[in-house]
């Protein structure tokens, strides 16, 4: 009998027959080294990598704090907390109006916050419930019951608040000196009167037909103007060259004003063409009016700040300050707003 066939020797290995082993001597002896190698290089990367973003980091930080020496608020977070801001106001307006109402109410009591603490930290007695309470109810009559109803809530709110700090002054029996509760009293009526009636002036322009591309259109003008007077009044009045109101707000120029005047006209006149449906010229009137009332509310707020002895109303938006540092130019637009409104919109182009 022939012996069998070795394995190997012509014949098929069948599939159940044990594989080689490979002889440990065969294998490759670079293998660990080349692993080796490979994290070696790797590691190598990430440092360069790492060394990269702390470079470009630190260039980051120093261009920014020499803008924040420059421009006296750090820009960048400024920026992006404007442009989140922009695009939540932008989207309530042209997607749901009355989603405008209850960021502006959030707004509102925001800056009766911020001005009531302020004020009461220089010695003034400030009611803040009766304050939030009657604004509103301010904004609330502005968007629902019309201008007339408005006129009638916002009486019946100043006196509200009045009675509501005599009272409170009669309780108290502190031995507080006439001429200070009349200047309570006199703040009181202030405080109802800048921030949510103010406020509410705008609720009344955007229940109006087309009335929220009329407050877009306010806001954009508001906005255009204060960034055309810091992009003109940072390039070209450095160190103030040609203080505006040096007393009220020494870092105010006249070649800020410029920028501000280029800026609000031809946005005024864009705005007027693309989006308030009115001729051109009608929207340098509005952008002209908005101009002057954003120019005395912020020269406004700066007159507060420097009888109240601080630099901003609070730190709650980083970069800008407080809220009312941001509504300062705003607040009192509304109104011209509303006025242009009534004389512009029968303007517009069919």
């Amino acid at each position: 009998m022939p012996d069998a066939p070795e394995i190997g020797e012509g014949e098929p290995v069948h599939p159940t027959a044990s594989p080689r082993r490979l002889d440990p001597a065969r294998r490759s002896p670079n293998t660990g080294e080349g692993v080796n190698a490979i994290e070696s290089q790797l590691r190598a990367m990430r440092s360069d990598a790492e060394q990269h973003i702390a470079n470009a980091r630190a260039e980051f930080d120093q261009a920014n704090e020499r803008l924040k020496q420059r421009t006296g608020r750090d820009l960048i977070v400024a920026t992006l907390i404007g442009v989140a801001i922009g695009a939540i106001v932008v989207a309530s307006l042209i997607f749901i109006k009355w989603l405008f109402v209850l960021f502006a109410a959030a707004a509102m009591v925001l800056g009766v916050l911020e001005f009531s603490r302020a004020l009461q930290v220089s010695g003034r007695r400030v009611d803040v419930v009766p304050q939030l309470v009657m604004g509103f109810l301010l904004l609330l009559s502005g968007f629902f019951l019309g201008p007339w109803v408005h006129w009638v809530a916002t009486l019946a709110a100043v006196v509200v608040v009045i009675v509501w700090r005599l009272t409170a002054q009669m309780f108290a029996s502190d031995g507080r000196a006439h001429i200070e509760v009349i200047g309570d009293v006199l703040v009181a009526s202030f405080v109802q009167l800048y921030v949510p009636f103010l406020t509410s002036v705008a609720m009344i322009l955007l229940a109006q037909p087309r009335g929220e591309w009329w407050v877009l259109a306010f806001l954009i003008l508001a906005v255009a103007a204060d960034t055309g007077a810091y992009v003109s009044g940072l390039t070209f009045g450095r160190g103030g060259r040609h203080p505006m109101a040096p007393r009220i707000s020494p870092k105010k120029t006249w070649e800020g004003f410029a920028g501000a005047c280029v800026a609000a006209l031809l946005a005024g006149a864009l705005l007027a063409a693309f989006m308030l449906q009115v001729p051109w010229w009608a929207g340098l009137i509005f952008g002209a009016v908005v101009l002057a009332t954003a120019t005395v509310g912020d020269l406004g707020e700066s007159m507060l700040k420097r009888d109240l002895g601080i630099k901003d109303m609070s730190s709650w938006l980083p970069g800008h300050g407080g809220v009312l540092d941001r509504l300062d130019s705003i607040l009192p637009s509304a109104t011209a707003a509303l006025v242009m409104f009534y004389l512009l919109a029968p303007l517009g182009v069919s």
